[in-house]
C-alpha cells in the first residue's frame, strides 16, 4: 500500500474543525497551541467559535486550515499511522503538505499563509472579485467562454482544473456572474458560487506575488522528506529554492489538481489519506481514478477507520 496524503484548501472550512482531536490527544492541542503564540492572537478561539463571518476570511480561513489540517495529520503520525510515499495540498493546502514532509516548521508555515492571506486580501478586496465551480464543460470550452466575457469588461480566468468535467472560473464579481450564463448556454450542467472571500489563482493576484516573494524568501527553508506535488505544473519537489518559486507563481495560475492527482498515480500511490475538514479532495481523487481507496482523518471516526487500514 502506497500512501498519498492530501490536505485541503479554502471552502472545507468550518467552525468547530478540529475541536474533538484537540480534546482527544495533546498533540492536536500542541499544533494549536503553537500556531496561537506564532500568530500573537487566539486562532483557536476562532476557529472553535467563530463567528464563521470572520472565519471565512482569507487571512484567516487559510491559517486555520493549515493548522487544523496539521492537527490531523500529527495525530495520526502520533497513533503509528504509515508515512506517505508523496504530499499534495489544494492552493493554501500545499503549505500544509510543506510543512507535513519536514520543509518548512509550523510555525512558519502558519505566519506564511497568514501573510499571504492578508497580501491576497489587499490585491482584492472581499467582495470585489469570486469565484464560481462550472460543472459539465471542458477546460478548452470552459476557456474560451472567460475569453469571451472578459472582452466584455473585467477579468475572468480558469482557477482550478480540479477532475474531468469540474473547473473553477476565478476574477471580478461581474465578468465572473457572466461566464457563469455563457457557461451554462455552452452546455455547462451546473455553475456553483464558491464561498471564498477573493479571485484566488487568477492575475487580480499578482500584485501580492510580489509580497509574498518576499515572505517566502525571510523563511527558513528544509529538505523534504518525501516530494511534494506542486499545484501549478504537477511536478513533484523537495528542493527548497524550487518550492518557493512554484509558491509564488501559484497565487496568480492555475491549480493543476487534476494533473496532480495523476502525477500521484504514476508515483504508485494506491491510497490518498486526506487530513482536515471534509473530503473535497478525496471525491476529487475518485473522480480522476475510482480504483484507488480514500480515507480522510478529521475526528475520532475517520483517525479509527484510518488506522483499521493498516
Amino acid at each position: 500500500m502506497k500512501r498519498a496524503f492530501l490536505f485541503p484548501g479554502q471552502g472545507a472550512q468550518y467552525v468547530g474543525m478540529g475541536t474533538e482531536l484537540q480534546a482527544n490527544f495533546a498533540v492536536a492541542r500542541a499544533v494549536f497551541e503553537e500556531a496561537d503564540e506564532a500568530l500573537g492572537f487566539s486562532l483557536s478561539t476562532l476557529i472553535a467559535e467563530g463567528p464563521e463571518d470572520q472565519l471565512r476570511l482569507t487571512y484567516y480561513t487559510q491559517p486555520a486550515l493549515l493548522v487544523t489540517s496539521l492537527a490531523a495529520y500529527r495525530v495520526y503520525e502520533a497513533e503509528g499511522g504509515p508515512p506517505a510515499i508523496v504530499c499534495a495540498g489544494h492552493s493554501l493546502g500545499e503549505y500544509s503538505a510543506l510543512v507535513a514532509a519536514g520543509v518548512l516548521s509550523l510555525t512558519d508555515g502558519v505566519r506564511l499563509v497568514h501573510q499571504r492571506g492578508r497580501f491576497m486580501d489587499e490585491a482584492v478586496p472581499a467582495g470585489q472579485g469570486a469565484m464560481a465551480a462550472v460543472i459539465g464543460l471542458d477546460a478548452d470550452a470552459l476557456r474560451a467562454v472567460c475569453e469571451q466575457a472578459s472582452s466584455e469588461g473585467g477579468v475572468v480566468e480558469l482557477a482550478n482544473v480540479n477532475c474531468p468535467g469540474q473547473i473553477a472560473i476565478s476574477g471580478t464579481k461581474e465578468a465572473v456572474e457572466r461566464a457563469g450564463v455563457l457557461a451554462k448556454e455552452a452546455g455547462a450542467r451546473r455553475v456553483i458560487p464558491l464561498d471564498v472571500s477573493g479571485p484566488f489563482h487568477c492575475r487580480l493576484m499578482q500584485p501580492a506575488a510580489g509580497k509574498l516573494a518576499q515572505a517566502l524568501r525571510a523563511v527558513a527553508w528544509g529538505e523534504g522528506t518525501v516530494p511534494v506535488v506542486a499545484n501549478v505544473d504537477a511536478k513533484p519537489r523537495t528542493v527548497a529554492a524550487d518550492i518557493q518559486q512554484v509558491l509564488e507563481q501559484q497565487l496568480y495560475r492555475p491549480v493543476l489538481w487534476e494533473a496532480d492527482v495523476r502525477a500521484m498515480l504514476e508515483m504508485g500511490a494506491d491510497t490518498f489519506i486526506e487530513f482536515g475538514p471534509g473530503t473535497v479532495l478525496s471525491g476529487l481523487v475518485r473522480k480522476v481514478d475510482r480504483s484507488v481507496q480514500t480515507l480522510h482523518v478529521e475526528d475520532l471516526a475517520s483517525l479509527r477507520e484510518t488506522l483499521s487500514v493498516g
